[in-house]
């Protein structure tokens, strides 16, 4: 049996994040509340990451040397990651040598990787926090085709990396059933650490009526107009093609507008907006800062996510659940895993009843307001940051029972 004191131990905790951290998106949003998380039960966080990225209050960052032709935020698969993630295993040597561990926490397969040498110079166990598979990904992202000669190499690799650390930490009960049925992990070494939300920063009522509608007005939106909001990355796998395409659709039939929050390739999709006529009903803001967000979310009317992927988290489900949106997502097993019974699913691809469902949300106040309370209270019941941090702390005690004492 767990020894409950045994595990909320203060220890030394060396995270490592192959990624610009922080930049205003999902993945990061999970690293910052872990990290904020265990800091506030005290454990000595240190976090190792890229040169770009920002800082943020509260938390203990070491960075790479910068790469002077190399200074934007990187987002997805490049060349130059292999010689960031060369800086980021010097960088978080060094710092474990300073920091002397009780546990290194590494992020996503190119952490683990890192992790993994690090973990064995250093003698100290190493936990994978893993948000999706790695093989699957590269095409969901558009990478390499499927069926590309480079993915069983690469899924030979993931499948090498999963094997190292002492436990893998999963982001639904989906991942976690995948490594062990997909990739034959053993049970024993896979723990669900859920994405959370900070229920307190993202609830109803973070603006007055007096400020919701004039900041609606300063964006062009009637008082009467329906809203739907949209915050993420701008990218195909995301969704943003068939998010417009089926607005398009919903601007003939309603008094409809959208708002999409994110970075990057915003100029592109304006141009797609205005090639299918609702140039003016779209609102691009940029990247909206994740400490803002909630006022932001509070303009919408219901928020949707329409993210391809079979495997990766949707942190972004949460936002809009905590703030008592009705939410609107692709029928996926994670978008099920976080939106339960009250989520309002379509079929993947399907333009036309994502339409359909919008235009009855905006005609139906009624059955909105229903949807997004059963969706706050399930965010309030089922994903508090205090469940991710009890989750990480139990891993914690069965790798490091004993950690040295604080100095």
């Amino acid at each position: 049996m767990q020894d409950t004191d045994a595990a909320a131990r203060p220890r030394r905790v060396l995270m490592i994040a192959p990624t610009s951290f922080f930049a205003d998106y999902g993945c990061h949003v999970r690293i910052y509340e872990q990290a904020r998380g265990l800091t506030a039960r005290g454990h000595k966080v240190l976090l190792c990451t890229y040169h770009s990225g920002r800082d943020v209050p509260g938390l203990s960052i070491v960075r790479t040397p910068a790469l002077p032709w190399r200074r934007r935020i990187e987002i997805g698969a490049s060349w130059h990651r292999l010689l960031l993630d060369f800086l980021l295993l010097c960088t978080a040597w060094r710092a474990a040598r300073r920091h002397r561990p009780d546990v290194i926490h590494a992020f996503l397969h190119e952490g683990a990787l890192i992790g993994t040498l690090i973990a064995r110079l250093a003698g100290v166990p190493l936990l994978a926090d893993l948000q999706g598979s790695l093989s699957s990904e590269v095409v969901e992202h558009g990478t390499f085709p499927p069926g590309h000669r480079v993915l069983g190499l690469l899924r030979r690799l993931e499948s090498w990396v999963d094997r190292q650390p002492a436990r893998l930490l999963a982001n639904t009960h989906h991942t976690a059933r995948w490594l062990m049925e997909d990739f034959g992990i053993a049970p024993a070494k896979v723990r669900v650490v859920p994405d959370v939300v900070d229920t307190e920063r993202f609830a109803p009522g973070r603006l007055s009526a007096e400020e919701r509608q004039g900041r609606r007005q300063a964006l062009g939106i009637p008082p009467d107009g329906f809203l739907l909001v949209y915050v993420g990355l701008l990218a195909p796998y995301q969704g943003i093609d068939l998010l417009l395409h089926s607005f398009a659709q919903v601007a003939q039939q309603i008094d409809a507008y959208l708002l999409v929050m994110g970075f990057p390739h915003m100029q592109r999709y304006q141009r797609q907006a205005e090639a299918l006529g609702i140039g003016r009903r779209v609102t691009f803001t940029g990247p909206v800062s994740y400490f803002e967000l909630p006022a932001w979310l509070a303009l919408g009317d219901a928020a949707v996510s329409l993210k391809l992927s079979q495997t990766e988290g949707n942190v972004k489900l949460l936002n809009y659940m905590a703030m008592g949106l009705p939410v609107v997502a692709l029928d996926t097993p994670v978008g099920r895993e976080y939106l339960g019974e009250a989520g309002v699913f379509i079929p993947q691809g399907d333009s036309q009843a994502l339409a359909e469902v919008v235009c009855r949300l905006a005609r139906e106040p009624a059955e909105r307001w229903a949807v997004g309370r059963r969706l706050r209270e399930r965010a309030v019941v089922e994903f508090p940051l205090s469940r991710a941090i009890d989750a990480m702390e139990a891993a914690y005690g069965e790798v490091c029972p004993a950690p040295a004492p604080m100095l």
